[in-house]
């Protein structure tokens, strides 16, 4: 089993593990997120990997392959394969929300490669910071995720 940390700043964006792949035979890999409103993740794609998002409280707006999306609690998003998306928390306060991805490796490396480790007892949400723009990007080429650089 893993012996990495399960909680994680992440784009401030506070995100525990639930399932690391190599916990289930390499199928996927399952996180929740609290995400302050306007915070989320920027444009990004990644062929070979599937991923869903089941909102448990607060609305997400979405951005899929150029369609606009509103999704609020027991709503699940899929991202089609390679599909170039986006989210951010939206309204009067945070969203919580299930990220699966599949299999869960390139998300697995991305997540921690880029995140700050907090102790899993962390229920709220990390000190707002400015996210390493080229860090984050290093990060995901590494992996072989596509996040556009910004204009």
């Amino acid at each position: 089993m893993t012996t990495l940390p399960r909680t994680y700043d992440v784009l401030n964006i506070l995100l525990k593990f639930h399932a690391f792949p190599e916990e289930v035979d390499g199928k996927y890999c399952l996180v929740e997120c609290l995400v302050p409103v306007g915070a989320g993740a920027p444009p990004n794609h990644h062929a070979g990997e599937t991923e869903g998002f089941f909102i448990l409280e607060g609305q997400v707006a979405f951005n899929i392959a150029g369609e606009d999306r509103l999704a609020g609690p027991g709503d699940f998003v899929a991202i089609p394969d390679g599909a170039m998306h986006a989210f951010q928390a939206i309204g009067d306060g945070p969203a919580r929300l299930l990220i699966l991805n599949a299999p869960g490796q390139m998300h697995k490396a991305f997540f921690t490669g880029i995140g700050t480790a907090l102790p899993d007892t962390q229920t709220t949400l990390p000190e707002p910071s400015k996210p390493d723009l080229a860090a984050v990007l290093k990060v995901a080429q590494q992996v072989g995720m596509t996040i556009p650089a910004p204009q």
